[in-house]
C-alpha cells in the first residue's frame, strides 16, 4: 500500500470572523491524483497557499514526506519537492520555451549558467531540460518565444518547469482555468500521462477532467471538507450533490 506523502491535520484559518480553512484533514497518497472541488469562495485557493507556504495558518499541522513543513517558507517546501505549478517562478516572455524550463533547472539545482561553469554541466541541464519538455510535448516549442505560446502551451511550459525541478508534489490550481474545450482535452492527455509518475493535488472546477484524472475527490464547502472518496462514491453522495454537483451527475 503506498505511503501518504502530504498530511494536513486540523488546518485552519481565519480572516476576521470568517473560517476559510474550517478544522481540514486531508491526506496526499503517493502517486495519485487526489482532487479537492468545491464551489466559489469554498477555500479551495486558500487551502493551496497554507501548502505552499505563502499563507501561515492560524491552527493545525502540515507535514510533507515525513517532515513538519508547517512553519517553512515557500523556498525551503520547494527545495523539499513541494511545487505550486503556474506560480512556482516567474516565466520570462521574451525568452525562449527551453531557457525558461533551464532557469527553473538551474535555481534548483543551486547553479547558474556562465563561462565558468564546466561545459558538461550546462549541457546536463540542458538535457534534462530537454526531457521535461518532451513529457508535455512541448520539445518542438523548445526555441520559440515564450510571447508566441498559445494559453495552453503557457500552462504545459508551467508544468515542465515544475517537472524540471525534481517535484515530489504538484499542487495544481485550476490549471484548465481559461482554455477552450480542446485545450482542456490536451490539458487531461497530458496529466493523464504523468500519473503514476507524480503525486498531484488537483484544484479544478471541470468537473469533466475531475473524474477523469482523480483518484479521490475531497469536496470542499465554506472552508470544511464534506466528503472524500472515489470518484464514484463522490458521484454518488447525496450530501456532495446537494452542495456542490447537482443530479447530473449521478450515476446512471
Amino acid at each position: 500500500m503506498s505511503a501518504t506523502i502530504l498530511s494536513v491535520r486540523r488546518l485552519t484559518k481565519r480572516f476576521g470572523a470568517h473560517v476559510v480553512s474550517d478544522d481540514i484533514h486531508l491526506d496526499l497518497i503517493e502517486s495519485e491524483i487526489h482532487a479537492v472541488i468545491g464551489p466559489n469562495g469554498a477555500g479551495k485557493t486558500t487551502l493551496v497557499n497554507q501548502l505552499i507556504g505563502e499563507l501561515a495558518p492560524d491552527a493545525g499541522a502540515i507535514s510533507f514526506d515525513g517532515r513538519d513543513i508547517t512553519s517553512l517558507p515557500v523556498y525551503q517546501r520547494s527545495l523539499l519537492g513541494l511545487s505550486r505549478s503556474y506560480q512556482i517562478t516567474s516565466v520570462f516572455p521574451d525568452f525562449s520555451v527551453l531557457e525558461n524550463v533551464s532557469i527553473a533547472a538551474q535555481a534548483h539545482d543551486g547553479h547558474s549558467f556562465g563561462i565558468w561553469h564546466p561545459a558538461a554541466h550546462e549541457e546536463a541541464l540542458t538535457a534534462l531540460s530537454l526531457a521535461s519538455l518532451q513529457k508535455v510535448g512541448l520539445t518542438e516549442r523548445a526555441h520559440t518565444l515564450v510571447s508566441e505560446l498559445a494559453h495552453g502551451e503557457r500552462r504545459q511550459l508551467e508544468i515542465a518547469m515544475a517537472l524540471v525541478s525534481k517535484s515530489k508534489v504538484l499542487l495544481l490550481d485550476e490549471p484548465m482555468a481559461g482554455m477552450g474545450k480542446r485545450e482542456s482535452e490536451e490539458m487531461v492527455k497530458l496529466l493523464s500521462g504523468l500519473k503514476g509518475q507524480y503525486t498531484m493535488l488537483l484544484i479544478e472546477h471541470d468537473m469533466d477532467a475531475v473524474f477523469a484524472l482523480a483518484d479521490r475527490i475531497s469536496v470542499l464547502v465554506y472552508g470544511k471538507i464534506i466528503a472524500t472518496g472515489s470518484p464514484n462514491e463522490i458521484r454518488n453522495s447525496s450530501e456532495v450533490r446537494k452542495a456542490y454537483l447537482g443530479e447530473s451527475y449521478a450515476s446512471a
